[in-house]
């Protein structure tokens, strides 16, 4: 017969790591969500106004009462929007039916990019409401934007866009950049705009 001690000490050893690892688990996700409620604010977006694809208006008073992310891209880009307008699809979807939530994408090449043009380019990333908009506006007007705007490159536009995701929040203000490419990123913005949510009144 084995004696009791013998299992006694591994099994010791066995609780204490997972009592261990429980409390890691629970202070790393504590200390997250605590950083998550203090992201800084990082700059105000000042006053624009742009056209919508529909024709109607959009400016800074409508980034007011929801969280948005914002993005640019021109519609025949063959290099990082295609992946962008997935990864900002795949938010869309995420944050279906909810209206407090809206997704911006602004066309760096407005010589090309007709209000005809982003209504089609809009049907084929599966837009079926107004949560994600498409704008347009005069080149010297979007690269103020870009750069002054949003603090996001604009040299050589429309090829050398920036691939940043912003996120804005109910009160016009910037809280983060993530990278419009990187899946991991995405999924970190995604944790952002729901703690956003959260707090919004």
């Amino acid at each position: 017969m084995i004696p009791k001690s013998k299992y006694t000490v591994p099994i010791l050893i066995t609780a204490a790591i997972v009592l261990t690892l429980g409390i890691t688990a629970t202070f790393v996700i504590f200390e997250a969500r605590s950083s998550l409620r203090e992201l800084p604010v990082l700059a105000a977006v000042p006053k624009f106004e742009l056209t919508e694809r529909n024709g109607a208006s959009f400016g800074s008073q409508d980034l007011q009462g929801r969280i948005s992310v914002v993005d640019f891209i021109f519609t025949n880009c063959q290099g990082p929007c295609p992946i962008m307008a997935d990864n900002m699809s795949e938010l869309y979807r995420a944050f279906a039916g909810s209206n407090r939530v809206q997704f911006v994408s602004i066309s760096v090449d407005p010589a090309r990019d007709s209000l005809t043009v982003l209504q089609e380019y809009a049907r084929r990333q599966g837009v079926t409401d107004t949560r994600w908009e498409f704008l347009r506006g005069d080149m010297d007007t979007i690269k103020w934007l870009s750069e002054s705007g949003f603090m996001l490159a604009a040299d050589e536009l429309p090829a050398m866009h920036s691939i940043k995701f912003v996120l804005v929040d109910d009160k016009g203000q910037i809280r983060g950049y993530y990278s419009g490419t990187d899946k991991a990123s995405v999924n970190i913005l995604e944790t952002h705009i729901k703690e956003l949510v959260e707090d919004l009144p």
